[in-house]
């Protein structure tokens, strides 16, 4: 792949982040680059910490914000997002909360990252069945998902991106093939919030980890619940911040209290407030250039990865289809985490596990990353 007139070029300087020199950074899939920006934020913080009960309302003051940033990058309501401190915690809550009848299913796909596929998994000795729709080839066919489906299904649980092959799902498609049943819609949008648009508002639930390509870190994971959710899910986790006891009981407790609605229905104590803060500062990045964009960008340059990958002899298992693709490109190889530890002492980080290298391609990246990929990829005698 040589240099050409339609290079890409990052959306974002490389410099803007922490020790990114000399470093060829394709694993946001994985872990993403932290922001030089971060560090203002880590000092707002620290300074408002030590100010009392004003510095504490004022942590809170940014965490709104953040929720609002949010909704607009989903396209829902700020109100309904919660922030929990996982994903994993999402799709949990759900599993937990439904009124659970002995025949009733749940329908996921056997290539599901495990806090989808096994958040299901203590409904079984109750006589919910968990369906593992196959695969076709690293492809899960969307017709496939739905022809699972019958009147006793309560969830149709997937990842909007996968993890292991980068296929972006059709939520239009399993949206309106559900609507007017009985099937919540689950999203996991982990690999694709922050690189892919995301329509919230076509699912019941969707979370995602902030860590990966909204450029947040650990801890806190928002959470989307839709009306219909919230009326059919039970609360199954109770404290201080999701129950109405201030400022209407004080000092003694009741035997009665009501729940408080959405968001704090699904915040039973503090969200990770600092974390709410790194994610504040990375979203207003990500708003600012716009997801229309930052996906347009991703997905072109997993095209030239795609393609030059193919040149070299690797098998390409993410989609070929545009619209299908994501920030994540994928290959076979049973020398995955060869290739991911030769590819590091050679300054270009990549994910590589369980049979397939995962090259992610995100805002700070453009073409000169993937020639100088594909460049020592080329080299390795594996």
């Amino acid at each position: 792949m040589r240099p050409s007139k339609t290079d890409i070029q990052p959306l974002v300087n490389p410099d803007n982040f922490v020790n990114l020199n000399n470093v060829t950074h394709l694993c946001t899939g994985g872990e993403a680059p932290w922001l030089k920006t971060q560090e203002k934020v880590f000092t707002e913080f620290a300074q408002l910490k030590g100010s009392g009960y004003n510095g504490r309302s004022k942590i809170y003051a940014i965490g709104e914000q953040c929720r609002q940033k949010m909704g607009q990058l989903w396209g829902v309501s700020a109100p309904r997002i919660a922030f929990m401190p996982s994903a994993t915690e999402g799709m949990n809550w759900l599993a937990r909360g439904l009124d659970w009848q002995e025949g009733d299913n749940v329908v996921t796909t056997n290539l599901e990252f495990p806090s989808v596929a096994y958040a299901w998994k203590n409904l079984r000795p109750h006589g919910v069945e968990i369906r593992l729709v196959p695969h076709s080839n690293w492809t899960v066919k969307e017709t496939d998902l739905l022809q699972a489906i019958d009147e006793r299904t309560r969830v149709l649980a997937i990842s909007h991106v996968s993890f292991y092959t980068g296929q972006c799902l059709n939520l239009e498609q399993l949206s309106a093939g559900i609507r007017n049943s009985q099937t919540l819609l689950a999203v996991d949008a982990t690999h694709s919030s922050g690189v892919i648009e995301v329509n919230a508002e076509l699912t019941d639930l969707t979370v995602s980890s902030s860590y990966k390509w909204m450029l947040g870190t650990h801890g806190v994971a928002p959470c989307y619940f839709s009306e219909r959710a919230e009326t059919e899910t039970k609360v199954t986790c109770f404290g201080w911040h999701n129950l109405s006891v201030w400022p209407e009981q004080g000092a003694e407790r009741l035997t009665n209290v009501p729940e408080k609605p959405m968001p704090d229905k699904l915040e039973p104590g503090n969200p990770a407030m600092l974390v709410v803060m790194h994610l504040n500062q990375a979203l207003a990045i990500l708003l600012s250039i716009g997801i229309t964009k930052i996906s347009d960008h991703a997905r072109s340059l997993s095209k030239q990865v795609s393609d030059g990958l193919k040149d070299i002899g690797f098998k390409v298992i993410s989609p070929q289809n545009y619209n299908s693709r994501s920030g994540n490109t994928c290959f076979q190889s049973s020398s995955a985490t060869t290739i991911q530890n030769q590819l590091a002492k050679r300054g270009i980080l990549c994910w590589g596990e369980y049979g397939r290298v995962r090259i992610s391609t995100h805002l700070h990246n453009g073409s000169n990353d993937v020639r100088r990929l594909l460049g020592r990829l080329a080299e390795l005698q594996l």
